[in-house]
């Protein structure tokens, strides 16, 4: 009987072993060879790298180059899970989000305008509408007594990204007449974000293409000439 049995047990351990769960290699590599590779939060490489998924972990894999959009891939080597590939190559895509803006100092910050004795107050008011509709499409607030005014969010969604920006106007002081522009950008670093979600969005050194001369119109156009 105990013959028998240490058999059987033998026999288990031979059936089992050649499936035996055993650390895998996968072979990282990128299209941009300075791109970094980072490895459960470390740094590693760039371009390409070898790495190692022991038994029974996941490792972590992102690849980042400025410019270009984030990748990141998780490979498992666990029992009942995918087993990771022996290489993995990762097309990198330009960032869409950047290539549709520019990186700029007139983001976030007022601008002083100030505005001609000369001209009248109420033409200028005017003027400051002609110059916000002409970059936005709706306006929230627009209060003629006080000279303030904002437009509502406009926003835009990318491929890892959702950009909102608006216009704000207000009266800096009466006399000389000056008014301060803010041109506010926010991203939000995820796409489809609702507008809405004000917590996901975060001030952004760049701006749409489509607004980078806003301030310069505002200046051209209300300036004191």
């Amino acid at each position: 009987m105990k013959i028998k049995l240490l058999i059987t047990i033998i026999t288990s351990i031979l059936l089992v072993a050649p499936f035996a769960i055993k650390a895998q290699t996968v072979e990282i590599s990128a299209s941009e060879p300075d791109a970094k590779i980072i490895v459960d939060g470390q740094s590693l490489g760039t371009g390409n790298l070898k790495i190692k998924v022991p038994k029974n972990s996941c490792v972590n894999v992102k690849i980042q180059k400025a410019g270009y959009l984030k990748y990141e891939q998780t490979y498992c080597n666990k029992k009942g899970m995918t087993e990771p590939p022996k290489k993995q190559f990762f097309d990198m895509k330009k960032d869409d989000a950047e290539e549709a803006s520019i990186k700029t100092d007139q983001a976030n910050i007022d601008f002083s305008i100030e505005v001609s004795k000369k001209q009248d107050v109420n033409e200028v008011w005017k003027r400051a509408n002609q110059v916000v509709t002409d970059y936005f499409d709706a306006i929230e607030v627009a209060d003629k007594e006080t000279s303030y005014l904002r437009t509502a969010w406009s926003i835009q969604s990318f491929q890892q990204n959702t950009i909102r920006t608006r216009l704000i106007i207000k009266l800096s002081k009466s006399d000389p007449l000056t008014y301060k522009v803010k041109l506010v950008s926010e991203y939000s670093g995820g796409p489809l974000t609702s507008v809405k979600a004000d917590e996901q969005f975060h001030d952004w050194d760049r701006v749409l293409r489509k607004y980078q001369n806003v301030i310069s119109d505002f200046s051209t156009r209300l300036g004191n000439q």
